[in-house]
């Protein structure tokens, strides 16, 4: 199935592969840099690049909002920067020293490496719009930026007081997550140069495909164990509750609600009592929930590219939407 999902990719990267290809060379030149130790660092961040979905959603959003364009690698270029960045900047808010299987710049070089090398790739993404005259494009990726922070520090206020609800719960990951692939709906749209009300439509389509692919995380979560078996879920260790648990905490009885605080509270670390609130978020039907929040976004992000005319890169986008909840990790 892992196989099957991961080839479905290739060939939605393949229906741009030249266009894909542009981004790609522009990326590389904009991270070129005279520092022996800056070039080094950001050589090994090129070496483990992930699946770089955010540039599909942007080169197929401009593709189906009047056609991919110059602007368009370069919109491409300028999320996957800002992209790139925030990871590195994440990475160290974190405490955190693998990602994708490999280590991290700040389990390798230290967090002050990593915080100025992403400090440094923002500072190119800015000057490739300002020297092209994209301050549109601009615009929405610094918007985005914005939200990404508030969705943060949301999530960190209310990881204190352990008193998350839905809502607030959509409205973190709305801003945390979904505002940069909303962003990249709508700045491949603005790229293409599409009429406003084109541009929001595609940064709502976005916004939900962002959503559910942040719910699919959070169940990913729930499901990581570690080479001993034991569940690794670092939401639940950083005491971060999501939808699976929300949903469980509003099904529970207030005997087993206070259990379950107590245990986050208390036992964040001891891999049995995790092990003990998994099976009851399961139990209580958490994670059926969530899927079925997950598929209803997918479902209303797809419902609104209905209103795109017929394309194979329409199609494509379609099947990109699919892969941000079919995909493994």
């Amino acid at each position: 199935m892992a196989t099957f999902i991961m080839r479905q990719l290739d060939e939605i990267r393949n229906l741009v592969g030249e266009d894909f290809r542009a981004y790609q060379g522009q990326f590389r030149a904009m991270i070129k840099t005279p520092v022996p130790l800056l070039s080094i660092v950001l050589q090994y961040l090129v070496s483990r690049k992930g699946k770089q979905v955010r540039p599909l959603f942007v080169l197929l959003s401009a593709a189906v909002s009047g056609g991919i364009t110059a602007r368009s690698h370069r919109a491409a270029t300028l999320i996957e920067l800002l992209h790139t960045a925030t990871l590195l900047h994440d990475d160290v808010v974190d405490d955190s020293y693998q990602r994708r299987g490999g280590f991290t710049i700040n389990a390798l070089w230290k967090n002050k490496v990593s915080v100025l090398a992403g400090d440094y790739l923002l500072s190119r993404g800015l000057l490739l719009s300002l020297d092209n005259d994209d301050c549109h494009l601009l615009k929405i990726a610094s918007q985005a930026t914005q939200q990404m922070s508030e969705g943060e520090l949301l999530q960190i206020e209310r990881a204190r007081k352990l008193d998350m609800d839905e809502p607030a719960y959509l409205e973190i990951i709305r801003k945390k997550t979904a505002s940069l692939i909303a962003a990249c709906c709508a700045i491949g749209a603005a790229s293409a140069g599409a009429p406003e009300h084109n541009i929001e439509k595609m940064r709502l389509v976005g916004e939900k495909i962002g959503m559910a692919f942040q719910i699919k995380d959070d169940l990913l979560d729930y499901e990581k164990t570690n080479a001993l078996g034991k569940p690794t879920a670092a939401d639940l260790k950083e005491k971060k509750i999501t939808l699976p648990m929300i949903y469980t905490l509003n099904q529970a009885d207030s005997k087993t609600k206070k259990r379950i605080i107590r245990t986050i509270k208390r036992h964040n670390n001891n891999p049995e009592k995790i092990r003990e609130l998994i099976e009851i978020v399961r139990n209580n039907g958490g994670m059926e929930y969530a899927v079925r929040k997950m598929e209803k976004l997918k479902d209303e992000a797809k419902e609104l590219l209905g209103d795109f005319p017929p394309s194979a890169e329409l199609q494509a986008l379609k099947k990109l939407v699919d892969f941000t909840i079919e995909r493994k990790k």
